[in-house]
C-alpha cells in the first residue's frame, strides 16, 4: 500500500468525521521509530486540537472511529497512542504486494506523474573552457545529472543546459597564458602575468597550436584553438562520467552579440527600478527584498556580472521553461537575491522563486590520510579525470551525490577503493551482484517470480525489507520535490543493509518450491529497485563481483 493511497484514505476519514479547518494542515505520515508501534503514524490529530477547540486525543478518538467504519482493505488496526498520534499497522498481504508491483513495474517502478507537462531547465556545470573540469564541477555534474534523472521519474519534461563564460577576462587570461607558451615565456619568467594560467595543459594547447602553423601574435586563433581543445576534453570527462548529453551549450557571448544584455538593461531602466548615481546605474532591488541595492553598470564604465545573469533567466522563461533548477557552488550564494529581484522588476509574470537554486559546497580529496591538493597535469586542482582514473566513475558519482549538496565533503580515495562495508557503493553494488547470485542458482524464471505465492514470506526480516521497498516510490518523489539527489544513496544503504540482514537470517534456496519462490521474488524485487536507485545516480548495477 503506498504512502499517497493511505494519506487519501485518512483525509477521507477526518472529512467524514467533520474534523476539517481552513486552512488545513499538511497531513504528514512517518515511520514509527520502533516496529511495534505499527507501519505509519500521524500527529494530525494533535495539529487539529487547538483550530477546533477540543483536546487531541478527543479528535484524534474521533477520527479512528470514522476509520474502523470505514476500514481499508489493506489496514489491519489503527491505534491512539500517547497525547493523541495515531499509528496504523497494515496487513500482512498487502506489505508483500510491493514485490508484485515491482516485478510488474519493473524499470518503471518509483516513476509518477507529479511534475507531468512541466518543462524544466537543469543548468549545471557550467564551467568555463580555460581548464579541465575540478573536482567542484564533477559534484556539480554527478549532482546535476542524478536530479535531471530524477525529475524525469516524475513526468517532468527535462532540458539539460550548460552556460559557457566564453566572455571576460578568463578567456583573456586563457589566451595570453597559451601566447606566451607558445614563445617559449614560463610562469617565474618576465613578462609572465600573475593571474596567468599554470598548469601543463596549457604548455600541450600550446605545442599544438605550434604545430599546426599557428602565430602566437593572433591572439583570436590562439582564443579559438584553446576553447575548442578545453570545450572538447571537458565534453570527453562528461562522457566518461557517464553525464547524459547536454540539449544546449548556452554561450554567454551570445548574450552581447544578440542584444539581450541591452534589451534587458534598457526594460529595467524603463521599470522605473533604477536610477544614476555617481556615474553608475543602480538597480533598486531592495524594491525585491534584497538588503542592499545593486550597480548594473559601473561608472567606469561595463555591465557587473549579474546583468547578463538577469538576461540570461529571460531567455529561459521566453524559451518556455516555466521551472529552472541552477547548481552552482555555494559562494553564488549572493546573486541569488540579485537575479531574482532583476527579473521581478521586468514585471515579465516570472515567480518570485525563478530560478530555483542547489548551492554545493567545495571537495575535500583526501589520500593516503592527506590531502592532495595539487594535480599533475592541471597544477593547482585535482581533475575529475583523476578522480576517474582512481577510483572508477561508478565510486565518484555515488560519493559526490551521498550527501547534502551544501555540507562539506571529504572524498577519501582509499574508502572509495576498499572492498568492505565501509565502502558504500561497493557494498550496495555487492548487495545487487549477490541477488543476481541468487536467481542464477534459482532456476527460476520471471514467470514463476511473478506468480509467488507471497503469504509463503513470514520472516520479520522479510517484512522489513518488503515496508523499505515500499518506500522507494515517495522516496523519489520527496528527492525530486526537495532537489535532494542524496537522499538516493542514502537510501540505497539503507535497503542494501535490510537485504543483507535478511539474506543472514533465512536460507533462499531451499527445497519447499513454495517458500523458495516467495523469497526469491522477494530477492528479485531488490535487485529491480536498487538497479532503479543506482541508475538515477548514473552508477552501474553489475551483476557479478
Amino acid at each position: 500500500m503506498q504512502k499517497e493511497e493511505l494519506i487519501l484514505w485518512l483525509s477521507e476519514g477526518l472529512a467524514a468525521a467533520g474534523l476539517v479547518v481552513e486552512p488545513m494542515p499538511v497531513l504528514a505520515l512517518e515511520r514509527p521509530k520502533q516496529a511495534e508501534h505499527g507501519d505509519w503514524a500521524t500527529n494530525i490529530a494533535l495539529q487539529l486540537a487547538k483550530p477546533l477547540g477540543k483536546n487531541p486525543r478527543e479528535v484524534a478518538t474521533l477520527l479512528v472511529a470514522q476509520l474502523n467504519r470505514a476500514m481499508h482493505a489493506n489496514v489491519q488496526e489503527v491505534a491512539i497512542a500517547g497525547p493523541g498520534f495515531i499509528n496504523v499497522r497494515l496487513n500482512r498481504a498487502s506489505k508483500f504486494k510491493v514485490v508484485a508491483d515491482v516485478l510488474s513495474a519493473r524499470a518503471a517502478f518509483g516513476s509518477n506523474k507529479f511534475n507531468a507537462n512541466q518543462h524544466a531547465c537543469v543548468e549545471f556545470v557550467s564551467a568555463n573552457p580555460t581548464g579541465p573540469l575540478h573536482t567542484g564541477h564533477a559534484r556539480q555534474a554527478a549532482l546535476g545529472d542524478s536530479l535531471c534523472r530524477i525529475l524525469e521519474t516524475q513526468g517532468a519534461m527535462v532540458h539539460r543546459e550548460f552556460y559557457y563564460n566564453d566572455a571576460g577576462n578568463q578567456i583573456d587570461n586563457l589566451t595570453r597564458s597559451v601566447q606566451l607558451r607558445a614563445k617559449g615565456v614560463e610562469p617565474g619568467m618576465e613578462g609572465w602575468p600573475d593571474d596567468g594560467y599554470r598548469g601543463d595543459y596549457i604548455v600541450e594547447i600550446a605545442r599544438d597550436f605550434v604545430a599546426r602553423g599557428g602565430n602566437p601574435d593572433d591572439a583570436d586563433a590562439v582564443r579559438k584553438l584553446a576553447v575548442e581543445v578545453l570545450r572538447a576534453e571537458q565534453d570527453k570527462d562528461l562522457t566518461a562520467f557517464n553525464v547524459k548529453k547536454f540539449d544546449c551549450y548556452y554561450l554567454e557571448s551570445s548574450l552581447y552579440t544578440d542584444g539581450r544584455v541591452d534589451k534587458t538593461v534598457a526594460a529595467l531602466k524603463a521599470s522605473g527600478h533604477t536610477y544614476e548615481q555617481e556615474g553608475a546605474l543602480w538597480l533598486k532591488t531592495t524594491d525585491f527584498g534584497d538588503d542592499k541595492d545593486r550597480v548594473m553598470r559601473k561608472a567606469v564604465g561595463g555591465y557587473t556580472y549579474f546583468v547578463p545573469d538577469v538576461a540570461y533567466h529571460v531567455a529561459k522563461w521566453e524559451r518556455g521553461f516555466t521551472y529552472v533548477v541552477n547548481i552552482q557552488g555555494t559562494d553564488h550564494h549572493g546573486t541569488i537575491a540579485r537575479v531574482r529581484a532583476g527579473l521581478q522588476a521586468l514585471n515579465m509574470g516570472i515567480p518570485k522563486g525563478y530560478p530555483d537554486y542547489l548551492l554545493h559546497s567545495m571537495v575535500r580529496v583526501m589520500k593516503g590520510g592527506e590531502e592532495v591538493k595539487l594535480s599533475k597535469r592541471a597544477g593547482s586542482f585535482v581533475t575529475l579525470g583523476e578522480l576517474i582514473e582512481w577510483v572508477g566513475k561508478d565510486a565518484v558519482r555515488f560519493f559526490l551525490v551521498s550527501r547534502k549538496a551544501d555540507s562539506e565533503f571529504t572524498f577519501d580515495i582509499d574508502l572509495a577503493l576498499s572492498q568492505s562495508e565501509e565502502n558504500p557503493v561497493y557494498y550496495v553494488q555487492y548487495a545487487h551482484a549477490r541477488i543476481c547470485s541468487v536467481l542464477r542458482d534459482s532456476g527460476l524464471d520471471a514467470a514463476a517470480l511473478a506468480n509467488a505465492d507471497l503469504s509463503a514470506l513470514e520472516h520479520e526480516k522479510a517484512e522489513a525489507l518488503a515496508t523499505k521497498l515500499a518506500d522507494y516510490p515517495t522516496l523519489v518523489a520527496a528527492a525530486a520535490r526537495d532537489l535532494a539527489p542524496h537522499m538516493i544513496p542514502y537510501y540505497l544503504r539503507e535497503l542494501a543493509a535490510s537485504f543483507h540482514t535478511y539474506y543472514n537470517a533465512e536460507r533462499f534456496l531451499v527445497d519447499d518450491l513454495r517458500q523458495k519462490t516467495a523469497r526469491v521474488a522477494l530477492a528479485a524485487a531488490t535487485a529491480q529497485v536498487l538497479k532503479n536507485g543506482l541508475d538515477l545516480i548514473g552508477v552501474s548495477a553489475p551483476e557479478r563481483m
